[in-house]
């Protein structure tokens, strides 16, 4: 019994490696692969341009390699699921650069929402039969928003972040930033949609059907 129960074990102990030695680790998908090579590539350029990332960080590889990756990667709909800003700023310390840098990213990213938005509102307000001053109203509001959009941005915190040193005082700061398009998106059209209710006298209903909000 005692023999029978050792070569059982032995039976299913090897069949276990071998599972486990026929195991095949996950393809990488080709957009990884495309990240992978662009992130060397640029990393190589940057090191040799005198970046570097502050202690602690991810190596500028491996944080290359994640903005590639999302920079890349697209919804169902073929549409790219991330927008994207750089930042770029001089400063004497690394902590006035950082926050000028990400200000400037922020703003970037603030701009093409707003003209992503704008862009569908134009295509939207022919068919709600607006009157001159209603179109008008809109389109006021929609050229004004940047700064409204940019404050309702959620905390972003930059994919990558780079230093090199200029001159003997300064600190060159270098970022990107991504957001979610789609909640982009939505925030944007919300944020407007609020200032037009303030400061025109467009229907509930026509304002939802302009802005495409359910």
């Amino acid at each position: 019994m005692k023999k029978q129960f050792i070569l059982l074990f032995s039976i299913l102990l090897s069949f276990g490696i071998a599972s486990i030695s026929l195991a095949q680790p996950p393809k990488l998908k080709k957009k990884d692969l495309k990240a992978m090579k662009e992130a060397r590539k640029q990393g190589k350029k940057m090191k040799k341009d005198g970046w570097n990332v502050a202690p602690g960080a991810l190596p500028i590889e491996k944080s290359l390699e994640r903005s590639w990756s999302m920079l890349l990667d697209y919804d169902e709909e073929g549409k790219k699921k991330y927008l994207d800003a750089d930042g770029n700023a001089v400063a004497e310390s690394k902590s006035a650069a950082d926050l000028q840098a990400l200000e400037l990213a922020k703003l970037n990213l603030a701009g093409q929402i707003e003209t992503q938005v704008a862009a569908l509102i134009e295509a939207s307000v022919a068919n709600q039969q607006l009157t001159r001053e209603e179109a008008a109203s809109v389109t006021k509001v929609v050229a004004g928003s940047k700064n409204m959009i940019k404050n309702v941005i959620n905390e972003v915190d930059p994919v990558y972040k780079v230093y090199r040193e200029v001159g003997r005082k300064n600190i060159e700061v270098q970022l990107k930033i991504f957001y979610d398009r789609e909640n982009a998106m939505n925030g944007a059209k919300k944020v407007i949609r609020n200032k037009l209710e303030e400061e025109t006298n467009i229907i509930h209903e026509k304002l939802d059907n302009i802005l495409d909000l359910k």
